[in-house]
Formats: structure tokens, C-alpha cells, sequence
């Protein structure tokens, strides 16, 4: 199996992952992968429950739609992404419930829209800004999100939801799960729960190497 083929295999089962335990809804959200002559994209308006390899979209290095469906109206930020943050191969963007709630009801910080409560959200999400809201697809969303993205591995879109990008699909999925969940945990808790202290997260990154 060629390495393309892999990478839309892939795309296809964390779409599924996501979608069947309601990470993701609907046709709403969409994955990328980084290849050395483009990217894959899932295809507009796609269920991410229901993707077949063969529809994934090809993108070349100049833009242009090589293979499969209509790319995601969404492939200026995952290419703006790339550009920014070299090491990163797969990015993935959901409307997940609680985070989109998290920008309704406020979050901790715009520069953290989460506290860092839990040592796994530490070691796998780091810290994550808010963007603020423009209409899907707007240029300037882009544009933020690529000034920040060789700094964080994860922005929180308001009113949309995060975008998470990592060095596999597979991986970013694994912390888009992870932020997703302490937002859960968050609000669950009324939004009133002592984050780990400087001393706790110092710990963490000289352990484990988390980046915060």
C-alpha cells in the first residue's frame, strides 16, 4: 500500500473514531495530512462517519485539486498550518460540543482558554488560545492561526470549535480527545476547579518534557 493510500486510510478511521463518539457531528469538520508533494484533505461538507478513501481530496503544492471530491472549504487554514509549523503532518478541526460551549460561556483566558487542571492535559494539549470569531473559512482566521502555529499545537475557534495539529492525523486526534475532555471536566465542575501549580507543571516538563 502506497504511503498516499495509508494516509487516506487513516483520515477515514479517526474521522469514524470521532464521529461515533460524537466528537464531531453531521457533515461538520474536516482532517488533513501533509505529503512531500501536497496534502489530503477531506473532501466539503463531508461526513467524517462516512468517508471512503477514494473521495479524499489531493491537493498539490501549488493549490491546484489533483484527485478525489472537492477539497474542504477549510484548506487555506490547514495549508497555513503547514507552512508555519514544519514538523507537523496531520491537522484536524471538529465542532466539539463542550469546546464550542466553552466559547459561549467563557473561557479561562484568551491567551489559555482552559486552566491547566489536569497533568495529561499538560503533557499532551499545552496551552491553547482563543481566535476570535469570523465567518467559516474567513482569510483572517487563517492568518491569526499561522502566526501562533509553531508556538502551540491547538487554537479553540469561537463559536466553531478547535483545530489541532500534531505529527500524524492520529496524534492530533489523540489531543484534540484530550482537550475536548478537560473542557468537559471543566465545566462540569462550574468553571471553579485550582489548576496544578508552577511548581506541579515545572515538574511535568522536566519528567516528561511537556511544553507549557
Amino acid at each position: 500500500m502506497s504511503v498516499e493510500s495509508k494516509l487516506c486510510e487513516e483520515i477515514c478511521d479517526v474521522g469514524n473514531s470521532l464521529y461515533s463518539r460524537r466528537y464531531t457531528v453531521g457533515s461538520a469538520g474536516n482532517i488533513s495530512a501533509r505529503m512531500e508533494d501536497g496534502w489530503l484533505i477531506t473532501p466539503t461538507d463531508a461526513c467524517l462517519g462516512r468517508l471512503d478513501p477514494a473521495d479524499i481530496a489531493k491537493v498539490g503544492l501549488d493549490g491546484q485539486h489533483l484527485s478525489g471530491s472537492r477539497p474542504s472549504k477549510t484548506l487555506a487554514l490547514h495549508r497555513r498550518i503547514y507552512e508555519a509549523s514544519p514538523e507537523t503532518k496531520g491537522v484536524v478541526h471538529t465542532h466539539s460540543t463542550n469546546l464550542v460551549a466553552l466559547t459561549l460561556a467563557g473561557v479561562w483566558r484568551p491567551s489559555d482558554v482552559l486552566p491547566p487542571i489536569t497533568p495529561y492535559y499538560v503533557m499532551k494539549v499545552g496551552h491553547v488560545p482563543l481566535i476570535a470569531y469570523r465567518r467559516p473559512g474567513a482569510s483572517e482566521v487563517a492568518d491569526e492561526v499561522a502566526k501562533l502555529a509553531a508556538e502551540v499545537r491547538a487554537v479553540l475557534l469561537e463559536r466553531s470549535g478547535p483545530v489541532v495539529w500534531e505529527k500524524s492525523v492520529s496524534q492530533a486526534s489523540y489531543a484534540l480527545e484530550e482537550l475536548e475532555e478537560t473542557a468537559a471536566l471543566w465545566l462540569a465542575t462550574g468553571r471553579s476547579v485550582e489548576p496544578l501549580g508552577d511548581e506541579a507543571i515545572a515538574e511535568l516538563c522536566q519528567t516528561f518534557g511537556a511544553r507549557w
